[in-house]
Parts: C-alpha cells; structure tokens; sequence
C-alpha cells in the first residue's frame, strides 16, 4: 500500500515541470489544494489573462 501524506493547504502557489506539461498546485481556504495540469501555451495564456485583469 503507498504512503499516505497528509494534505493542508499551507504554503505558497507552486508551479512544477512534471513530463510535457506544468503543474499548478494553489492553496485553498479551509485546506487543500487545487490541482491544474497545464501546457506551456495555457500557461502563457494563463499569464497574459492575469496580467490584463491585475494591471
């Protein structure tokens, strides 16, 4: 059987190559952690949209 980790929701955004493609891993209130698998042009995507709404 795998070992089991516990899951918080503590520390900061992580952003992490993992094969082809990018692993988004962001802190939720109340714990946990929401996971998206992204590709590099969903990630520049991602940036530009941020970017235009923040300014």
């Amino acid at each position: 059987m795998a070992a089991m980790k516990p899951r918080t929701g503590d520390g900061p955004l992580e952003v992490t190559k993992e094969g082809r493609g990018l692993v988004m891993r962001v802190p939720l209130e109340g714990g946990g952690r929401l996971v998206v698998e992204l590709s590099a042009d969903e990630a520049k995507d991602l940036g530009a949209a941020l970017a235009e709404v923040t300014g």
